[in-house]
């Protein structure tokens, strides 16, 4: 057999397993038109934007008739409004930090340098500019594409360089003004020490005798500090002075494909808080540093720019947050929540045995219940009362690869409270599965309790003013999202799913970093959704050093059997960011291949492949929802509770004087 036909053979294997691990059927399902979940839950407040996804980032700071360069300054301000720089968070599922704007926007609020230079490119490239990155000396930056020039926008120190006629500095014009005159004072050149000492010099004023492009910087304070005054003037000099083989040109790759999709379910509750009990992502396993905004003040040193310039009004950065899902057993509501259920009754149906119980004792009973996340769980675990039958047993399992595969966390074989940490399990990711096994004649659960604690930025959080807040809910459209996306770098970490982890078909191209060995080169990966797909969005960061070098993708949904083709990613390109959505899907789809189809005369690699099946939701629909505000004015304790019975409305929340933030609960009424 041919390895085109293996491969075929292969991805159709893969393709019939992946729809059997999701379990798309449930075969004692709820009663159809029975809202089980409602999707798109959104709280807004009219003195925050809405960056909860590209497009509402989109409506938020891009206005019809805009020129290209006031989309870029769109793109930089907004940048420098949700991310604020700091040693980045570290999730091991991208091959280095985060570099998706619309997550950094939501779930952290910080990052280092490259992260905001990916950011500006990657909102950038969404708007249809052309834009790149940059790396200098010790420092990150992007570059965005209008009027026939290049532009630097440096959302990481806050600044760019207007010149002379108004028009924003390339790269190129600051590394030639920083070069030039240092030629004419060479003794300054790559001497930290004697730059200070120029800088400093005249009470603080030396630095206006630099380079005339630095000296009429707006961003510089009057003594030469950016607005974070963590770096000056003498740092910009050496970051620009094109010593050490630097500037060159550096792509800062980005996902893309977040969003926020917040899901309740009855029983369900999600909270949002704006502060934190010092918990982050990367101190939960010591795995990286401690942002410095997680205690930090907004308003005041380091942070004081983002109040007085920005409009941010929280206290700190970094929020913290709980989910939690009381599964309603006993009446059957767990039906319109789940994932998959199979022999199952409740005690509604049948007065006798637990709230949920095996129904046929010749066959096991299954509940498969489904946790995603908008934000990073950072821990979390179950409870249940568990009744076990004479011989029977109670199987918990975990997946985190979409129910591809499974690991036991606990077998229980006796009546009683039971309590499972699943901290370990579930770091770091957005989305997992718990399926419970249950076995043997009265087996069942009398309660169920789900908890995990996440991580989320308080900048993007509905913030409450002094004065009259407009409060817009909304919920919907009714649709869930499949996601693929894993570390491509080849072997695991052991903290997070790879892109191996989803079972893709590699033919002729190696693991790690799925660099292209030999021809045909494949990677084709599989993707599922338990109901019809509406939409398919894919990409990834590329490499194709040669002008021969190329990937060429395509999409599947007839099990492999035919391919469309989407686009090329062409070379010649150290590195270069593409995505792409598929929106003419055949009615009745629950199943795609992704494939990248691979040339090399050089050096063909593919990095942060990230795809997303978005669909319509099973037992998706309306129903009131509960939005609970706490805050405190003037040290007293204030709440207010409205309960949303349209898909859209909007209300009103008055503070007699400046709100301290607390929470925001949401749940069904």
């Amino acid at each position: 057999m041919n390895l085109l036909m293996r491969a075929l053979l292969t991805t159709v294997v893969s393709a019939a397993v992946l729809l059997a691990g999701l379990g798309v059927s449930r075969a004692d399902g709820p009663s159809a038109g029975e809202v089980g979940v409602v999707s798109h839950v959104k709280v807004l407040s009219d003195h925050v934007g809405d960056v909860s996804s590209l497009e509402a980032w989109k409506r938020s700071f891009i206005r019809e008739g805009m020129t290209d360069e006031q989309k870029a300054l769109a793109i930089w301000r907004s940048t420098v409004m949700f991310r604020y720089q700091d040693p980045p968070p570290l999730e091991f599922l991208e091959e280095d930090c985060v570099h998706d704007p619309i997550k950094t926007f939501n779930v952290y609020g910080y990052g280092m340098c490259c992260c905001a230079s990916s950011n500006v490119e990657a909102l950038a490239r969404y708007l249809g500019l052309e834009a790149r990155g940059w790396s200098v000396n010790g420092h990150s930056l992007p570059e965005v594409y209008y009027d026939h020039a290049w532009h630097m926008f440096d959302a990481s120190l806050v600044n760019y360089f207007p010149k002379p006629d108004g028009k924003i500095a390339s790269m190129a014009e600051l590394v030639a003004a920083v070069k030039g005159w240092l030629a004419e004072h060479p003794e300054l050149k790559q001497n930290d020490a004697k730059l200070r000492q120029f800088h400093q010099a005249q009470g603080w004023m030396g630095w206006k005798q630099g380079p005339e492009l630095l000296v009429h910087c707006p961003f510089y304070d009057w003594s030469g500090w950016w607005p974070a005054k963590t770096h000056g003037w003498y740092s910009t000099m050496q970051e620009y002075d094109g010593s050490h083989n630097t500037p060159f040109t550096y792509e800062f790759a980005y996902s893309q494909g977040y969003e926020v999709n917040i899901q309740l379910r009855r029983g369900e509750r999600f909270t949002r808080n704006w502060f934190n009990k010092g918990l982050h992502v990367n101190g939960v396993q010591r795995d990286g540093d401690a942002p410095g905004c997680l205690r930090q003040k907004v308003g005041v040193d380091s942070m004081a720019y983002l109040r007085n310039d920005y409009g941010d009004l929280t206290s700190c950065r970094v929020g913290s947050g709980t989910l939690e899902y009381d599964v309603p057993l006993a009446d059957g509501g767990f039906r319109g929540g789940a994932w998959k259920t199979e022999n199952l009754a409740s005690k509604a149906e049948e007065s006798s045995g637990p709230a949920v119980h095996v129904k046929d004792a010749s066959q096991p009973g299954v509940l498969e219940i489904e946790m995603p996340s908008s934000y990073v769980y950072l821990g979390g675990g179950l409870s249940m009362d568990a009744v076990v039958g004479p011989g029977g047993k109670i199987e918990v399992l975990f997946s985190d690869n979409n129910g591809l595969d499974w690991r036991e966390v606990a077998a229980i074989r006796q009546s009683g409270r039971q309590k499972i940490d699943l901290g370990k399990l579930v770091l770091r990711r957005y989305d997992y599965r718990l399926r419970f096994v249950l076995a043997g004649q009265r087996t069942g659960l009398d309660a169920l309790r789900i908890a995990g604690t996440i991580q989320c930025s308080q900048r993007a959080l509905p913030t409450l003013a002094k004065g009259d807040n407009t409060i817009s809910f909304s919920a919907g459209p009714a649709y869930g999202t499949m996601t693929v996306q894993g570390n491509s770098a080849g072997r695991g970490t052991g903290k997070n799913v790879t892109l191996g982890d989803f079972k893709p078909t590699l033919v002729n191209v190696e693991p790690q970093h799925l660099r292209v060995k030999g021809s045909p080169a494949e990677v084709t990966v599989p993707i599922a959704t338990p109901a019809d797909m509406t939409r398919l969005r894919f990409g990834g960061h590329y490499r194709a050093r040669d002008k021969a070098d190329r990937w060429d993708v395509s999409v599947s949904f007839d099990g492999g059997k035919t391919f469309r083709n989407v686009e090329p990613y062409l070379g010649p390109t150290q590195g270069k960011c593409q995505y792409a959505t598929v929106s003419e899907i055949p009615p009745g789809t629950r199943a795609a291949l992704v494939r990248w189809s691979g040339r090399q005369r050089n050096t063909t690699c593919l990095f942060f492949v990230r795809i997303d099946a978005d669909y319509l939701q099973p037992q998706g629909g309306f129903r009131p929802v509960k939005v609970t505000y706490a805050w405190e004015e003037d040290g007293r304790q204030k709440q207010d509770v409205h309960v949303s019975t349209r898909p859209n409305e909007t209300y009103h929340i008055q503070c007699a004087s400046k709100p301290e933030m607390k929470s925001i609960v949401l749940e069904w009424e």
